[in-house]
């Protein structure tokens, strides 16, 4: 055990300007006095950098709105024009053809780390609903699991312990992003960063054992969307690495490129981040939600239903090749996107018609030159595995340098054809509703429909269904029109949808999540985050 986890662990006193305003067994091992005193000086040094970030994507949305749009910036130009590379990669992370995904409860760290996979992204961002009990969990199994202690046992007596070290995947941990708070400490009277809550609290203990070993710490940077926000990530890491004692660059980080004002600053966000950069990751379904995010005022960009935009479309198929270039030009690695099918049993046809979708998505992935991808269930790991041993027999693809690539800004703003069913409508709103009481109830990751819906996909059907609904002249694919009358009758129908509440995810919390979407879709403004709203009625 490192030397700042060596002190007594005893409930955390009183501290002048530190509230902690929430209690659960085991809190004060996690958030100790000198613990809570590391996040204090984190909130003091950055919290007011945040804000101005913050401010900044505000004034650039009201460019948006007024009918801009994003390009490559004239005052980077060097920076995208020089023979810089980024530092060398660790050993350990020379191998990516296979990450998992998933959120940070014990069962699913242990089941990850053990799953055969080569990294596993540990995620306090979409898949974990942040309720405090959840969070102080997720910390403790990681502490554990860092440490080789971790075991579970479930409610029906199964047993669950880890691999040797050697078996188990690498680990990354992903923060939840600049825009979101921690409502349950506050510094001086002010809710603190979630972003710096959970990666100070992930590396404050667990940092120099994973230096030890030569294991990072590991890092995946969520919803970045300018580099000045990935220089702001670079000074709080070389503060902590000084705090903590480590080597320059010892934390190494790839960052999702998940909005669309980042696909324009990719070379900026590499350069910013160069010293400790791994990769970066098309971040597949965030980008779709902040493509009709930023566009959210232009009539001309309306997006078809969820399912007709996939990565074969134009702006997405443009999107990952600029992304490989990209990576490959500066020596990084460029992760592939997420496969969201998940095994259907029972049901041999549809099941196989689900797994020949992830061979496609994996094969144009590795066939395009990416030097991994993403998977959400253990089930596929070994099908994506697969494609990649026989397109990618060497550890990475960075010698892939896709010159034939050349990528304009309407290349990346084009919006994809298509067109809006009923049944995409429906399943818009059943997603929103399900995923959002499975969120209330404490839970961020949920099969529905045979996909393993986050709070990303569910952005997308949230997000579709505002900006369908506000824009006049709509109609489904049959004539009829888009309008809240669709709406209301789209509710009336869930309930035959949906069945038994009580064998769904947050069944009980399906009234309170109906009235939410409700709220969301009629309001005149686009919320930024579904989860800012619903974050205020989590305990």
């Amino acid at each position: 055990m490192s030397a700042v986890m060596a002190q007594p662990q005893q409930a955390a006193p009183e501290q002048p300007g530190i509230e902690v305003i929430a209690q659960v067994a085991g809190q004060a091992d996690v958030l100790s006095p000198a613990a809570l005193a590391f996040l204090a000086d984190l909130h003091a040094r950055f919290e007011p950098a945040r804000q101005a970030r913050l401010k900044a994507r505000r004034e650039r949305q009201a460019f948006f709105d007024a009918g801009g749009l994003p390009d490559f910036r004239d005052d980077t130009k060097a920076i995208r024009d020089g023979s810089w590379k980024v530092a060398p990669l660790p050993q350990a992370l020379l191998d990516r053809r296979v990450e998992i995904t998933g959120p940070v409860d014990p069962k699913m760290v242990i089941n990850a780390l053990n799953s055969g996979a080569k990294v596993y992204m540990a995620d306090f961002e979409d898949s974990t609903a942040p309720t405090w009990p959840n969070l102080i969990a997720g910390q403790r199994a990681l502490i554990d699991a860092v440490r080789g202690t971790l075991e579970f046992t479930s409610d029906a007596g199964k047993h669950y312990a880890l691999r040797p070290f050697g078996e188990q995947a690498v680990l990354m941990v992903r923060p939840r992003g600049w825009h979101l708070d921690e409502k349950h400490v506050r510094i001086d009277g002010i809710a603190m960063s979630a972003s710096l809550f959970d990666l100070g609290l992930f590396a404050f203990h667990n940092a120099r054992e994973l230096a030890a070993i030569d294991r990072g710490p590991y890092f995946y940077l969520p919803k970045l969307q300018s580099m000045e926000e990935a220089q702001l990530w670079n000074d709080v890491l070389d503060h902590i690495e000084r705090a903590l004692r480590l080597p320059p660059g010892q934390m190494k980080v790839t960052v999702l490129i998940e909005t669309l004002p980042a696909v324009f600053e990719m070379d900026e966000i590499l350069h910013a981040l160069r010293t400790r950069i791994a990769g970066l990751n098309c971040g597949r379904w965030d980008y779709v939600f902040s493509y009709i995010k930023t566009f959210r005022a232009h009539r001309d960009k309306v997006l078809p239903e969820r399912a007709q935009v996939t990565m074969t479309q134009p702006f997405l198929k443009a999107y990952s090749e600029l992304l490989i270039q990209t990576c490959h030009k500066r020596g990084a690695h460029a992760m592939g996107g997420m496969a969201a099918q998940i095994p259907i049993s029972g049901d041999e046809e549809a099941n196989e018609a689900a797994l020949a979708k992830v061979r496609a998505d994996k094969l144009r992935e590795v066939t395009a030159g990416h030097d991994g991808t993403w998977v959400a269930h253990p089930a596929l790991i070994p099908l994506a595995q697969a494609i990649f041993d026989e397109r990618m027999p060497t550890p990475n693809q960075r010698h892939v340098l896709r010159e034939d690539v050349w990528v304009t800004r309407d290349d990346l703003v084009k919006p994809s054809l298509g067109t809006i069913t009923r049944t995409g409508f429906e399943n818009n709103v059943e997603v929103c509703v399900r995923y959002l009481a499975a969120w209330l109830d404490g839970n961020g990751c949920v099969p529905i429909h045979w996909l393993m819906e986050d709070a990303a996909t569910a952005e997308i059907a949230r997000t579709q269904l505002w900006q369908w609904l506000h824009s006049e002249g709509l109609h489904l694919d049959d004539g009829t029109p888009v309008d809240f009358a669709l709406l209301e009758r789209a509710f009336l129908n869930l309930p035959a949808r949906l069945g038994d509440r009580s064998r769904i995810a947050g069944g009980s919390r399906i009234n309170e999540a109906i009235g939410v979407l409700d709220r969301l879709t009629h309001s005149d403004t686009l919320e930024d985050f579904l989860t800012l709203p619903a974050y205020a009625r989590l305990d």
